[in-house]
């Protein structure tokens, strides 16, 4: 999922259907994966008491939770200099902090680094992809065949990709928490939106840089965090797909592993020219060992540690039920979908890595949310945080009713949520015929209301779209039957939308039958918005008859979730006036140091080593003759000579990370890269809500094998001669 589609797709039903509504909230929880036309609903008041609702599980006293369950991404404006003296006998200086910091960069999605001082960036591979796609001319495949620019000029320009530098952060704390002081709930919630927004545009154009607010400690805390950005990004090095995503979907968050899951770009500068970096993390000769303290610099995505056991069991009893639920179906659709159309395969492969993915990784979180001993520590976690509050009369005025005024708002979610994942529109989980369809609907409401600009750069987008019908089609069926099980089949608009058929017939009828998905008669309804009002198209009346509902509910969500934002905010400020930064704040794909150290594990009875080999990956290969999943490009199929299959390939660490690190450099106590970081193993799912280190590992490249690879194999002597440049640095 694009969370930055979704908040554009909000950011739009915000400014043109809905009255004039508070502030959307920046991270607002959500039990469904995409936005739905909201409309102004009652507000739910709290109750004047704790709510009565189901107690919390008990656990007993004996058991307790962890050092660090809530994890070890620390910030760089609070590093725990005084733990990592006592687990490493290291203390980071300012200097190493700085180097690091500036070192280390964020891609749009994934993290990367500076590893030359010639601008040279090094990321994985599948943060690469749609780079190597762009970039690609006609009759090339560069996912399948790999690209190596052998000289500066063959370095390609990508579009549409970046990375930022954090070279500034400010404590905006106390600024953003004293706006709308003694106001009304939503009244300071807007306001302190409303400051956010103020400082962000204050201090980007004193600087000149990209400043963004983050909230840390779900409103504890709040850290301005400034960029510079580059924008001449050029492709320099990418593998062939098969060896950097080695053993496919079945390997992938597993362990022991043998991919090369590397890329390579260049940032240049305003005239043209490499950029002359500064900051930037030397190479090491020798990369990790078992026992090595190593450090982890990236962008971890979104963790949801700090959250309330209530929170935590509506994911595991709500909504990741349901998501895997939509996960599966569109999976298998796209699958058989490329198998009947081979020819289609370069167009949707990238969407079903992305849903199996997904699907893996919430299958992982959601077995350690029905694992008892995890829970438990979280339980204990929360029951030794009540206590602490209680223990102090002012805190407990404060705070002590907000854990049941949360679980109280998640039982109302509950019951609003069947409806919302039902009616909802948009993104690749869902039909492109009904989203057009809604969209156009919101353009014709927003005629006379709208600003000119805001409604043609919506039907922009809507002309843009590219539908299929014979896929759209399916998605719909299964998007019809997912209503059927969520409201059932006597229910108004599913029975209207069924008309007594299959919901296989039903979207085939529907898909069919509607002029949205050709872009010419989308263009001509779309320059008479009361031709849309007035068409008799199925798509068009199946989703004007959904929208009130919608619109209804999407309101009543958007309600509840922001009133619970708010007690999550207070309810973490009692967790930083009872523990301040000795906890690390939920990830929020901002820049994070986080410590390990390399090491093996017990799994299935044996040992996972702590690194894996080019034997290891030779064996997978002849060992599955036949399969495209531990397939090697032809270059592989034999060992080059002088190769040396000794080498390291992948390592296994007990640093803390999640989606958005992939990509980050991975360093020693002396700065140096011995590794990057691209997945973690099964055991590692669950670190979105706990952080253990019994088995919970992340898994990286070993500098070795890069440079190994990229001598041996791709005979890249112009990046091994630029990283191995500054070994002596």
């Amino acid at each position: 999922m694009n969370p930055r589609l979704l908040q554009s797709t909000a950011l739009w039903i915000l400014l043109i259907v809905a009255p004039a509504c508070g502030p959307k909230p920046r991270q607002a929880p959500a039990p469904v994966p995409a936005a739905a036309t909201p409309a102004r609903a009652p507000i739910p008041q709290p109750p004047a008491q704790a709510p009565a609702v189901a107690a919390a599980p008990t656990v007993p006293d004996s058991i307790q939770p962890g050092r660090f369950d809530t994890g070890k991404m620390w910030t760089f404006e609070n590093p725990p200099l005084a733990y990592f003296q006592e687990a490493y006998g290291f203390t980071p200086s300012e200097p190493w902090l700085k180097r690091v910091r500036l070192s280390a960069l964020r891609l749009p999605n994934c993290s990367a680094s500076f590893v030359s001082p010639n601008g040279l960036v090094m990321s994985n591979h599948h943060c690469a992809r749609e780079a190597a796609t762009a970039v690609a001319k006609p009759g090339e495949n560069l996912i399948d065949n790999g690209f190596y620019a052998a000289k500066p000029e063959d370095e390609r320009k990508a579009p549409d990709i970046w990375v930022d530098q954090l070279v500034e952060i400010r404590d905006v704390t106390q600024e953003v928490a004293s706006a709308g002081e003694g106001q009304v709930e939503d009244a300071q919630a807007e306001a302190r939106q409303n400051k956010i927004n103020e400082i962000e545009e204050r201090v980007s154009s004193e600087t000149g840089l990209k400043c963004d607010a983050t909230s840390l400690y779900h409103g504890g805390k709040y850290s301005l965090y400034c960029y510079r950005r580059y924008d001449d990004i050029r492709l320099v090095f990418v593998p062939e797909v098969q060896v950097a995503y080695f053993g496919g979907d079945p390997d992938n968050f597993t362990y022991p592993r043998y991919d090369l899951d590397v890329s390579f770009f260049r940032v240049y500068d305003k005239n043209g020219q490499p950029l002359k970096s500064e900051n930037f993390l030397p190479w090491s000769p020798a990369g990790a060992r078992e026992g090595d303290a190593v450090f982890v610099i990236g962008n971890p995505g979104s963790t949801s540690r700090l959250e309330t056991v209530a929170q935590l069991e509506y994911k595991r009893d709500v909504q990741y039920p349901f998501n895997l639920r939509l996960l599966g179906s569109r999976a298998e659709i796209l699958a058989k979908y490329m198998k009947q159309h081979p020819e289609k395969k370069s167009e949707i492969e990238n969407d079903y890595f992305s849903l199996t993915n997904s699907q893996k990784a919430i299958t992982g979180e959601l077995q350690g949310l029905r694992t008892p001993a995890l829970m438990a520590r979280k339980v204990a976690f929360e029951r030794n945080f009540k206590k602490a509050v209680a223990a102090k009369p002012d805190l407990q005025a404060k705070y002590g009713t907000l854990w049941n005024e949360i679980a109280d708002l998640r039982t109302q979610i509950r019951k609003v949520a069947p409806a919302l994942n039902a009616l909802n529109q948009g993104g690749l989980l869902r039909s492109k015929t009904l989203e057009i369809a809604l969209g156009m609907i919101q353009v014709a409401g927003a005629a006379g209301r709208a600003p000119d600009s805001v409604i043609n750069a919506k039907k922009g987008e809507l002309l843009q779209e590219k539908v299929d019908r014979e896929l759209d089609a399916q998605v719909l069926g299964a998007q019809l039957e997912d209503a059927v099980q969520l409201l059932g089949a006597s229910d108004s608009w599913v029975s209207r939308a069924l008309a007594g058929r299959s919901p296989q017939d039903a979207a085939r009828a529907i898909a069919d039958g509607s002029a949205l998905p050709d872009s010419a008669k989308r263009a001509a309804l779309l320059a008479d918005p009361q031709a849309i009002g007035a068409s008799n198209d199925p798509a068009i009346q199946l989703m004007r008859s959904a929208l009130p509902r919608l619109q209804q509910t999407f309101g009543q969500y958007q309600q509840l979730t922001a009133q619970e934002q708010n007690r999550t905010g207070r309810l973490a400020r009692a967790l930083f006036d009872v523990y301040g930064t000795a906890i690390a704040p939920d990830a929020t794909f901002t820049l994070r140091l986080a410590d390990g150290v390399v090491q093996g594990y017990d799994y299935n009875g044996t040992r996972a080593p702590w690194f894996t080999t080019f034997y290891g990956m030779y064996d997978r290969y002849f060992s599955n003759p036949g399969s495209q999943d531990w397939a090697l490009p032809k270059r592989w199929q034999a060992p080059p000579a002088g190769f040396d299959l000794k080498t390291p390939l992948d390592i296994v660490t007990t640093n803390d990370i999640i989606g958005g690190n992939s990509g980050s450099p991975m360093v020693d106590q002396q700065g140096r890269i011995v590794g990057l970081i691209f997945d973690g193993n099964i055991e590692s799912l669950p670190g979105d809500f706990i952080y253990t280190t019994e088995s919970n590992r992340a898994v990286a490249v070993h500098s070795q094998a890069i440079v190994s690879a990229l001598r041996d194999v791709y005979s890249a002597k112009r990046i091994v001669d630029e990283l191995t440049a500054t070994i002596a640095r």
